[in-house]
Formats: structure tokens, C-alpha cells, sequence
């Protein structure tokens, strides 16, 4: 027989044994197979108890578990316990007393006695609870207005009258000829509106402490918050605005009749709003504004204006921005304040001065791409890192200013500003420890795919090591600081929780065992974290799966992650379980598998953030033919038989590959992917591209739609019907351009009931059925 017939029933041979070790209608379940990891874990008030929500035993939801020292295995919590445990809970001075809201009701709780005391019930529900600076005063939120609880004197006053619409007193009358003509004809008419007049001018002579309504028309409003001493209250306008939402269909519904939602707004100049920030002075009963037109930068146009003609006649103006709720120190003396530009370019820190309606500028970040990074989100309505030490008078927060982000000090008196980490690494997570002159970090110290734990004492700026091993810990600290719990993964092994003493290099002690029996019977593979160089020189990560030698069938497959700033090639355990344990079946059978972080991924640093800024489609997409490049340089393979797929920005990137670069790869998948980024959503899109009405060139060469005429290898495309987020009109649209256009190497695979994550078994079976079929036809010669 000849010697390359023998080979090749070999390998169909062990193919055909090898599959049979992981079934994709098994590792489809996703953890209903791998087995449900503990998830939201959080410290009981007095530290004896760690509480977690959990199912290990693969009910149809999670139930709340709790563990303590001396216990072989957790136990499942009561309901009320479970309910109790999730509650936020304000500190106060007394080490025992804390105050909570529980729908909508305003509780105390002692933790010596364990009992809990309602001290406020109306029909209408409470929310925003405050601490104030006078021990036992509290401040909270009810029907858009701000109340004072006095817990010593038991009085409850309402500081703050804030309404919507307009004063009747300003309301104009139009009136009508039938009006007038009342008027003129009868002096009944003209005695009751001489009255009305005289006691509304009567009741004016009379003075109440109740504060003065406040009407803030068709605006909306909110942010409400009062300082701790209780002089001033602040808030948000943000004006009225009629802006149109995409439509989505459901067809599969349970009355039979098809249904009509409301899902996002598409990207658009237009979503920029004017934003107003408010103060309530509440002894001068009055309203004021403050006006941030003195910020440094405020009138910057940004530059990629400059590639368009229309930029010399751009007028100079303030950017629309938007301010943050005050933060304010323990004896609130300072407020600080984030401030963000609508178009993302721009962040400032500012310190406010809610007396004189004025502020000092304490830091200025900008990016002429956009603001963002661990710390720092990139919604101009987000919140990031910032807080006051213990001193009253320093701040802290977080700034890219390096190309990294990293911890800062800046204080307010001496106006010094310090930078307390340092290096080419991130700062992921900061938690102010209780003395407030030190900090618990997550870092990326070790490697960009680590999350290692940290304590740093801010006058030495040393790193204390806790936790460094390769992986990923999520730690939760003991009320008392004592004790660490931890939620960690490995690349090949899923989340449990461990606790541990909080100390230097500390041990872990794992208190869960979540994975199954089925799980646990296959050799999960644990792939390599490669660094490959781009076309540019720079360093790109990848996971890289590879097969025996013997096995290897010359094949590979590059997955690109969704999301775009999300990071896969890590060394803890992924959230694109699936596709992992779908990578070590395609390895079964022969192929090599890269998982990249392209341009664009998280946890490298500012550079690497905005690499695809203004052009999406660009060094995101030439990462990938890298990547295709290395393996095929040092792993043999045939590189007329590579492949890609990949999900939402994956499932875009692949079709950039397949329609901008058609000779690179043989076939693709497109899940749920954006085929043009002028229908996508505002703030994501809005940061990356600009906005279409400003920047439409960015936009024209990032959407695969305008490159369909280019098809030429085999491409399969798959969509949830229901999906809000990248709508089904986006997969539509492409098909009809491939329709007009005559191509013939395309399908498309609906699925009626998925939004943009799908949550059935048989759909994620359907979809990678398709997906393996199509790999296995086209890079596997015949």
C-alpha cells in the first residue's frame, strides 16, 4: 500500500479516537459542563464568615454559600442570611453601629447583638444613603430630593426642593379670545383674579425655612449629593434632548405575536449634550452653577480635524464635558471633582469650592486618541480611581501620563504631585487600606497576563508582595484587615476561592471545588503565552495550542477575541471558556490554534490601547496576518490553509481579513459581527472613530461593507436575531451587498431566540458545528 495512504488513515484513525475524548455537545454547556465557579464574594460585617454565590449542583440558577474556620466545605446560606449578606452597609465611627438601605427602608445594625432596627418606612423608597460628618446625622435620597435624619434629636428635615417642569408663576399665558373676552365683560370675572393675585402676594410676606422650589423644566437631572457637613447639595442637568433608538424585532415570542424594542443609539455628533453642574447652597436657600470655560484645554480642537478641509473654519468653543460627583474628604473640608470632555480627549481633576462657586485645577490628562486604561474608564459618564489619604489633604488617582497607568499623589496644600508606582506594567485595582496611608494594588508587575496582589505604603512607595504567582487573584480583604479572600484561576484551571493570612508571599487555602467530574476527566491543555514581533517592531502576545508532531495536520487557526480592549492571551482562566476548551478539540484533531492580542487588547499599556484609533481594520487586523506569518515561519504550517473566526469585534475582524486581505486566509467565521461601525453604538464607536458627521473617513475604511466585493475565500457568518447590542440589520445589510454583488462563497446562519451572547446549548452547538464543518472542508486537503 502506498506509504501517503497509510499516513493518511493513520491520522484520519487517530482523528477519529481523539474526537471522541471531547464532544462539542458536552463542551458546548459551557459550565453547566465545566461546573459553576463561586462568583460575588464579599466578608461578613465581623469577619468570621465569607460569603459567595455559587451552584455546584447545577440547579438552574446560583444560590448564596457561605464558609467559615472550621468547616469541611461550604454551606448554603438561609435566604434571609443570603439577602442580608448583599446588602451595602455604611460604616460609621462606632466600631459595632452601621446604617443600611433594604428596599427602599433605612435600617441600623448592631454586629455584637446581630440585630437589626428599622428606623424609616414610607411608600416611597429611599436610596443614596450618606454618611455625615456629625456622628449619628445621615443623609439620603427620596422622590429626587435630599432628606437630613438626625438619629440623636430622631428629627428627619427636608433640605433640598427640586422639581420637575416649570413654576407655575413662570408659566406664560398665552391666553385666548374667550379669556379675554370674560375679562372684559364681567367684574365677577376681574374681583376673583384682583384676589388670587392679593393672597399670592400676601402668602410671599411670610417667611418659612422650607427650602424654595427649584424647577429644572424637561431637563434631566440627577447625581444628587450632599457634603458631609451638610451645607451644600450638588447636581447634574443634562439638557432635553429627542434622540432616535434602533429598532429590534423578537419573532420567537410567547403570545405568537411578533414584538417591536427600543435597543441603542447609533454613533452620532448629536448625542453630545450640554451638561450644567449645580450647587444648592441650603442656608442661602439659592442655586448656582459653575462654570469650568477657565479649564486648561477646553477649547483644543482635536486634530485629526486637520485632514479635513472644513477644519480652518472649526470655531473655537468650549467642549461639552461633564462633571462628576464630588468627592469630599473625611472632615469634608475639600471636595474634588472628575471632569471629563464629551469627546473623551480629556480628563481634569479639579478641587472645588462649593461656598464661592469656584474650583483650582489639580491635574489635566489628554489623549488625542481617547482617555481610558485601568482606573481611568473611557465613558465620559464613567467615574475612575480618586479618593483623599488620611492626611485630609492629599489625593490619589490614576493617570496614563507615562503610557501606563499608575498610582498618583497630589496635595492640595502644597500643590506637590507624586508618582507613587512606576515601570512598564499596570496598575489594575486600587483599594485604600483602613489607615489610609497605604494601598492595596492589582498589578501586572510579573507579566501583562498576571494579576498580581500587592500591599505599597505610600511614604516609602515600595511594593510589598502578597500574592505573584502566575495567574489571577481577585482579593477581598477581612473587615480587619487580617485575612485575604481569593478568587483565582489558572490558564487551565477555573476560578475557586481560597483565603489566607494577609502577609508577605502568603499560601493559599482553597475552600471550593466547582469543577466536574467530566471536566476533570480530560487533560486540559495549557497553552504557551508566545511573543511574536509585529510588521511595526512591536511585541504582540498570543496563546499558541499546538499538536504532537505526529498529529499535526498543517492546518492552524487564528481566534480573535471579542470586545476589542479585552485581553485573552493571559494566564489565568478565560471567559471565552468555550472556545478554549473548542481550541484543545481542534488541537485533537491536528490543527494549530493562535489566540492573539491584537492592537487595541487590554493590559499593555496606552500605545497599545489606541493602536487602532481613527482606523479599525488596521494594525488590529495586520497583528493577525503576523501572527499567520510566525506560525507559518516556525511551525510548519501551510499557509494556504489557514483560517480565522471570532466573535462581535472578532467576528469583524475576521470579516476585515476575508474582505481587505482575501488572499491571506482560506476561510473565515463571523459571529455576531459589526459590518459597519456608523450603525454601532455611540460611546464605544464614538471614542475609537470620532463620530461619522467629523471623521467619515475613519469610518468608511474600518467597515467591512465596503469592501464586500472582495470576497473570495470561504466565508460563514452567524447571528442571534434578537441580538441588541450588534444588531441583526448589521449582517443583513452585508448580505444584501454580497447578494447585489453576485458573490456565491458566503452563507449566513440566523438563530432566532440569541441575543448578542447566546445562552442555549443547542444554539452554541448548532453555531460551532457549523464553524468546525466549515474549517474541516476547507483546510483539510482531500
Amino acid at each position: 500500500m502506498n506509504k501517503k495512504i497509510i499516513l493518511v488513515i493513520c491520522i484520519l484513525f487517530s482523528i477519529a479516537i481523539q474526537s471522541q475524548t471531547l464532544k462539542l455537545e458536552e463542551i458546548m454547556k459551557g459550565n453547566a459542563f465545566i461546573g459553576a465557579q463561586p462568583e460575588n464574594e464579599r466578608w461578613s460585617l465581623d469577619g468570621q464568615k465569607v460569603y459567595f454565590d455559587w451552584n455546584p449542583n447545577n440547579e438552574l440558577g446560583t444560590s448564596t454559600y457561605f464558609w467559615k474556620n472550621g468547616l469541611s466545605k461550604p454551606e448554603l446560606a438561609t435566604p434571609n442570611e443570603a439577602a442580608f449578606s448583599k446588602l451595602d452597609f455604611k460604616k460609621t465611627n462606632n466600631l459595632d453601629l452601621y446604617y443600611y438601605i433594604d428596599k427602599g427602608r433605612l435600617f441600623s445594625y448592631s454586629v455584637k447583638s446581630k440585630t437589626s432596627k428599622k428606623l424609616y418606612q414610607q411608600s416611597s423608597p429611599i436610596a443614596n444613603l450618606q454618611m455625615g460628618v456629625v456622628p449619628g446625622v445621615l443623609y439620603f435620597r427620596q422622590n429626587e430630593n435630599l432628606f437630613q435624619f438626625n438619629t440623636n434629636e430622631g428629627s428627619i428635615i427636608q433640605i433640598t426642593n427640586f422639581r420637575k417642569g416649570k413654576s407655575d408663576e413662570k408659566a406664560t399665558d398665552k391666553g385666548s379670545f374667550l379669556k379675554s373676552q370674560q375679562e372684559e365683560l364681567f367684574q365677577f370675572v376681574r374681583d376673583q383674579e384682583a384676589l388670587k393675585k392679593w393672597n399670592l402676594a400676601k402668602s410671599k410676606t411670610t417667611k418659612s425655612d422650607f427650602p424654595k422650589p427649584y424647577y429644572y423644566g424637561k431637563n434631566t437631572f440627577g447625581s444628587l449629593k450632599v457634603d458631609p457637613k451638610g451645607n451644600f447639595a450638588t447636581f447634574r442637568l443634562i439638557e432635553d434632548s429627542e434622540r432616535k433608538s434602533e429598532k429590534m424585532e423578537r419573532f420567537i415570542t410567547a403570545d405568537g405575536f411578533n414584538q417591536i424594542e427600543d435597543t441603542k443609539e447609533k454613533v452620532s455628533v448629536d448625542n453630545l449634550l450640554a451638561t450644567k453642574f449645580g450647587i444648592y447652597n441650603i442656608a442661602k436657600d439659592s442655586v448656582y452653577f459653575l462654570n469650568f470655560s477657565s479649564l486648561s484645554h477646553i477649547q483644543d480642537v482635536p486634530k485629526y480635524f486637520e485632514t479635513y478641509e472644513k477644519s480652518k473654519t472649526v470655531e473655537k468653543k468650549d467642549k461639552l464635558i461633564v462633571v462628576q460627583e464630588p468627592i469630599y474628604n473625611e472632615n469634608g473640608s475639600y471636595a474634588i471633582s472628575e471632569i471629563r470632555s464629551q469627546d473623551n480627549k480629556d480628563r481634569w481633576i479639579v478641587s472645588l469650592n462649593l461656598q464661592n462657586g469656584t474650583f483650582q485645577e489639580i491635574d489635566h490628562q489628554h489623549d488625542e486618541a481617547w482617555i481610558g486604561g485601568p482606573g481611568i474608564p473611557s465613558n465620559s459618564y464613567g467615574r475612575g480611581t480618586l479618593g483623599f489619604l488620611g492626611d485630609n489633604e492629599t489625593v490619589y488617582f490614576q493617570s496614563e501620563e507615562t503610557g501606563y497607568s499608575h498610582l498618583y499623589s497630589y496635595n492640595l496644600k502644597s500643590k506637590k504631585k507624586t508618582q507613587l508606582t512606576k515601570g512598564n506594567w499596570e496598575v489594575r485595582n486600587v483599594s485604600l487600606a483602613k489607615d489610609k496611608k497605604s494601598f492595596y494594588l492589582t498589578t501586572t508587575t510579573t507579566h501583562p497576563g498576571n494579576r498580581n496582589f500587592y500591599k505599597l505604603d505610600v511614604a516609602n512607595a515600595v511594593l510589598q508582595p502578597i500574592l505573584t504567582k502566575d495567574g489571577a487573584h481577585e482579593v477581598s480583604l477581612s473587615p480587619d484587615e487580617s485575612s485575604l479572600l481569593v478568587r483565582y484561576s489558572y490558564k487551565n484551571k477555573p476560578w475557586e476561592l481560597y483565603v489566607a493570612p494577609n502577609k508577605k508571599n502568603t499560601n493559599l487555602n482553597q475552600i471550593t471545588s466547582s469543577t466536574s467530574d467530566s471536566f476533570k476527566g480530560y487533560s486540559w491543555r495549557e497553552p504557551e503565552v508566545i511573543t511574536f514581533k509585529a510588521q511595526d517592531g512591536t511585541p504582540v502576545n498570543a496563546r499558541l495550542y499546538k499538536p504532537q508532531t505526529a498529529n499535526a495536520n498543517k492546518a492552524a487557526i487564528l481566534f480573535v477575541h471579542g470586545a476589542g480592549y479585552l485581553q485573552n492571551a493571559h494566564n489565568f482562566w478565560s471567559t471565552y471558556h468555550r472556545e478554549y476548551m473548542f481550541h484543545n478539540l481542534l488541537v485533537d484533531l491536528g490543527y494549530t490554534v493562535l489566540d492573539i492580542d491584537y492592537r487595541g487588547s487590554d493590559g499593555y499599556g496606552r500605545d497599545f490601547r489606541t493602536g487602532i484609533y481613527r482606523f479599525m481594520g488596521g494594525k488590529d487586523l495586520t497583528d493577525q496576518i503576523d501572527g499567520k506569518k510566525y506560525l507559518v515561519e516556525n511551525y510548519g504550517i501551510d499557509a494556504s490553509r489557514v483560517g480565522i473566526y471570532g466573535g462581535s469585534y472578532g467576528g469583524f475582524i475576521t470579516l476585515m481579513g476575508m474582505l481587505t486581505t482575501p488572499k491571506e486566509f482560506a476561510s473565515g467565521a463571523a459571529l455576531r459581527s459589526v459590518t459597519d461601525w456608523a450603525h454601532y453604538n455611540h460611546g464605544y464607536t464614538g471614542n475609537i472613530l470620532n463620530f461619522p458627521e467629523t471623521d467619515p473617513d475613519a469610518y468608511k475604511k474600518s467597515s467591512p461593507i465596503y469592501f464586500a466585493d472582495n470576497l473570495q475565500g470561504d466565508l460563514l457568518m452567524l447571528h442571534g436575531m434578537v441580538d441588541d447590542n450588534v444588531e441583526y440589520k448589521d449582517i443583513v445589510r452585508l448580505s444584501q451587498r454580497f447578494i447585489e454583488l453576485g458573490k456565491k462563497k458566503w452563507s449566513l446562519a440566523s438563530f432566532p431566540v440569541e441575543a448578542h451572547g447566546f445562552k442555549e446549548t443547542y444554539s452554541w452547538v448548532d453555531e460551532y458545528s457549523r464553524i468546525l464543518n466549515l474549517f474541516n472542508d476547507t483546510l483539510l486537503k482531500k
